[in-house]
């Protein structure tokens, strides 16, 4: 990419936002109020499928979120590539709560206050020229936001801090599978705004390898000598786990018996801001639960503009332990044309990607059936690793059930063995039934005009899916297009 360096550079210092926190205050009961709901309409469903044992039967009692209203700060405004407007900003409440949960065969608790810390992005797109002048706005944190919950009730200790690492868990959870990147919220402000209009591509894919890590396990003065003084007496089992942004996590293998564990293992992750972290994790497996030996932290841009290789200091629950990891990052663009990656050989080892498949689901069209029994969605599947439906929709006021909208879109990565796995396949479904489906071979994708393919697809008895489907290749940004600026 000519112009890596420059876009990695481009954001000056963050403004305030004054404003936009007066505007906050005055409209705090009102997201009181909806926000209430929300969290009880989304986790308490939750707390059933993902809490362990009797705490699935926790429910709310009660949600206040205090009069302290949430503070924005470090505003900075960019020009997106598509016709939009990205609002990058600091987001920070310290929640003064009054919220109570019960549950069968639990005590009573409460939860006191909320901390919540993170970077939001906010992509206001498209622009129009008529009235609001935007069309959508789409709101996600960049990265997982920090968040502390102080309980109160009737529990001992040990019960809090059960309690405390288990709901927020989930919370965290739920917040990483809806508003953090590549998830996304959105919010239509005009109703007649195409859903394709407001869909941003990612930037590209980076290639992270985890080298080695060491001096972790080294005799210390520091806090943590009390927790690394096994490992002294004992060599760790040691693997590192990658995290990038709200991505699907990844793990190498398991080095045995040695202080200075070397992986030099390689895996692929999708990049949708620059901004987005790089969590390195060591942790030492153990018999009976693995204990985290410490943390290196970077993010996209930082190790880019480092030369794709950085040694990282580790931390553990805040403190420094001395040791170090080394990870190196290489940088690939997405391409709308076939850059032949599809079947390179660079691009064929376990866990790296060769392109991206985009399928974009805006809604359906002419499902017959009744209207109070009608439960339509769409299927989206290639091969038999990669299956994804859209929300189930049924009969409500407002509610085309005829004619559903969806507005889901499905990310796909693609490797070198996926290029054989045949056609894409795009099914309406009534419930469990399936009612039409189109078949779409790869081969068509990438010969279609900037390998995207939009259309109102035809799956017979008269039923249409409107959807987009884009293919993208991967090739290699170039970091020596421009001399990197002194930061």
């Amino acid at each position: 990419m000519a112009n890596l360096i420059e876009k990695l550079t481009a954001e000056g210092g963050g403004e305030s936002a004054g404003f936009l926190n007066d505007i906050v205050a005055q409209l705090w009961p009102n997201i009181q109020v909806a926000g209430s709901q929300m969290v009880k309409d989304i986790v308490e469903p939750m707390f059933k499928t993902m809490l362990p044992g009797p705490l699935a039967t926790l429910h709310f009692t009660k949600i206040e979120f205090g009069a302290t209203p949430i503070v924005f700060s470090n505003v900075k405004v960019t020009k997106t590539a598509n016709d939009g407007i990205k609002l990058d900003l600091n987001l920070d409440w310290d929640g003064q709560c009054d919220i109570q949960l019960d549950g069968k065969m639990t005590p009573q608790v409460g939860v006191k206050e909320v901390i919540l810390k993170g970077r939001l992005s906010v992509l206001l797109c498209p622009l129009t020229n008529v009235i609001p002048l935007i069309g959508a706005a789409q709101i996600t944190f960049i990265n997982p936001p920090e968040l502390k919950l102080n309980f109160t009730g009737a529990a001992d200790v040990a019960d809090f801090s059960l309690i405390d690492d288990a709901v927020r868990k989930v919370l965290i959870g739920i917040i990483n599978g809806i508003v953090v990147l590549p998830n996304r919220i959105l919010v239509k402000l005009d109703n007649s705004t195409d859903y394709f209009r407001t869909f941003h591509q990612p930037h590209g894919i980076v290639r992270v390898t985890v080298d080695k890590a060491w001096g972790f396990a080294e005799e210390t003065e520091s806090k943590t000598k009390k927790f690394f003084s096994k490992l002294t007496r004992a060599a760790p089992d040691c693997y590192a786990e990658v995290e990038v942004g709200a991505e699907t996590a990844w793990k190498t293998s398991t080095k045995s018996n040695t202080t200075r564990p070397a992986w030099g293992e390689t895996h692929d992750f999708v990049v949708t801001d620059f901004d987005q972290c790089i969590k390195v994790h060591v942790t030492d497996h153990d018999v009976n639960s693995d204990d985290e030996v410490g943390m290196g932290v970077t993010t996209v841009k930082d190790i880019l503009l480092a030369g794709g290789r950085q040694e990282l200091a580790m931390i553990h629950k805040g403190n420094e332990t001395g040791g170090r990891v080394t990870v190196a990052a290489e940088y690939f663009e997405f391409t709308p044309q076939d850059s032949g990656s599809f079947s390179a050989s660079t691009h064929s080892a376990d866990g790296l990607m060769s392109g991206l498949l985009n399928v974009l689901v805006a809604g359906a069209y002419g499902i017959k059936g009744q209207r109070e029994t009608l439960k339509p969605s769409v299927a989206v599947t290639w091969g038999t690793k990669h299956k994804f439906q859209t929300a189930v929709k049924s009969d409500s006021p407002g509610t085309d059930i005829n004619n559903p909208t969806f507005d889901q879109n499905f990310r796909i990565p693609v490797t070198v063995a996926d290029v054989s796995a045949g056609s894409l396949r795009i099914a309406c479904k009534d419930g469990e039934n399936e009612v039409g489906a189109i078949e779409i071979p790869f081969e068509q994708l990438q010969q279609a005009p900037e390998m995207t393919l939009q259309d109102n697809f035809d799956l017979g008895n008269g039923l249409r899916v409107r959807a987009s489907i884009s293919l993208r290749g991967i090739q290699a940004a170039s970091m020596q297009q421009a001399e990197i600026p002194q930061r």
